[in-house]
């Protein structure tokens, strides 16, 4: 068993973390909210004062941050202080260059790395089948995968340093994409007068078949775990989709590649976002596709628009 530093211990950290002290791994935690330790201890977390402290002894260390900016300020933090040899994962989900720039600060001071994000949402790391999409070199991946396993149901070595980020963020642009399809599929079928449950049974077996319809319906009823059926309660929020859709139109911009509709996706998720919707589950957009956002998350001075009118302000 190895003595593993996890630095982000939030949402899905909490849970990864919990997973491999169950598999009997020694983690060494750190987190800036106080909350989030406290979880984390209850969970058997060995809880750190700082982040150099809990790689000092680790032979892995696993971060979980919000962006690059983060990941890089702690590689750069804490590679000086962790023993040659020591290997470095990074599941948080990042612009390929800074996932690249890690790798480098990683290989400056001999260190293993390998990128791996994750889908799944916190369903996924509660249970402990995550996908993770790997990026590195094959003796890091190959010392990585035996790491990773309580936390995955599938792992993938997608290539060299910062290929486990390309493949998470053009995964989350089809993501993205086909729920606004999905939504607008249901909306037009509302007006038509066509019930929920009609339409799914004939698209779910038919040629519309996908993931945002027969694992994550964006309408209560066709399948009950969906979180149309808890008010959009969210297992992945519209403002991570949003972030990763913008991952994914940098990408695309520094490679010359052209996705039309990866960026209309991106510009229908900034505006479900700017209304207040950036908590909701990222298939609440249908409600924004109807023209009913709805004031949940909003203040009262605001009023809905209508798609149309919102499309024309732009």
């Amino acid at each position: 068993m190895a003595t593993i530093a996890f630095i982000g211990l939030g949402n899905m950290g909490n849970p990864m973390a919990a997973n491999l002290v169950k598999a009997g791994h020694t983690i060494h935690g750190f987190d800036l909210v106080t909350e989030n330790l406290e979880t984390a201890a209850r969970n058997g977390v060995v809880v750190m004062a700082n982040a150099e402290a809990a790689v000092k002894d680790a032979d892995v260390v696993i971060t979980m941050l919000p962006a690059g900016k983060h990941v890089l300020g702690v590689y750069k933090e804490i590679a000086p202080k962790a023993r040659k040899g020591t290997l470095f994962i990074d599941s948080s989900t990042i612009d390929v260059d800074s996932a690249k720039g890690a790798h480098a600060i990683a290989a400056e001071h001999k260190l293993l790395s390998v990128d791996a994000p994750v889908s799944g949402g916190v369903g996924g790391a509660e249970a402990g089948t995550l996908t993770f999409m790997a990026g590195g070199a094959a003796a890091a991946f190959e010392k990585a995968q035996p790491i990773l396993e309580p936390m995955a149901g599938r792992i993938v070595h997608c290539g060299a340093d910062g290929a486990g980020q390309a493949a998470k963020i053009c995964n989350n642009m089809i993501l993205g994409i086909s729920m606004i399809a999905v939504g607008e599929a249901f909306a037009l079928g509302e007006k038509l007068g066509l019930s929920h449950q009609a339409l799914f049974d004939v698209a779910s077996t038919s040629s519309g078949q996908c993931w945002s319809l027969t694992t994550y319906c964006p309408v209560p009823g066709p399948v009950p775990t969906s979180p149309a059926n808890r008010d959009y309660k969210p297992g992945f929020a519209a403002g991570l989709m949003l972030k990763d859709l913008r991952l994914a139109q940098e990408a695309a911009q520094s490679a010359g590649a052209a996705t039309p509709l990866g960026a209309e996706a991106t510009q229908l998720y900034a505006l479900f976002n700017a209304m207040g919707h950036e908590g909701t589950d990222f298939s609440g957009i249908i409600n924004f596709l109807r023209g009913q956002a709805g004031q949940k998350n909003r203040t009262p001075a605001k009023k809905d628009r209508n798609l149309s009118a919102l499309l024309t302000s732009r």
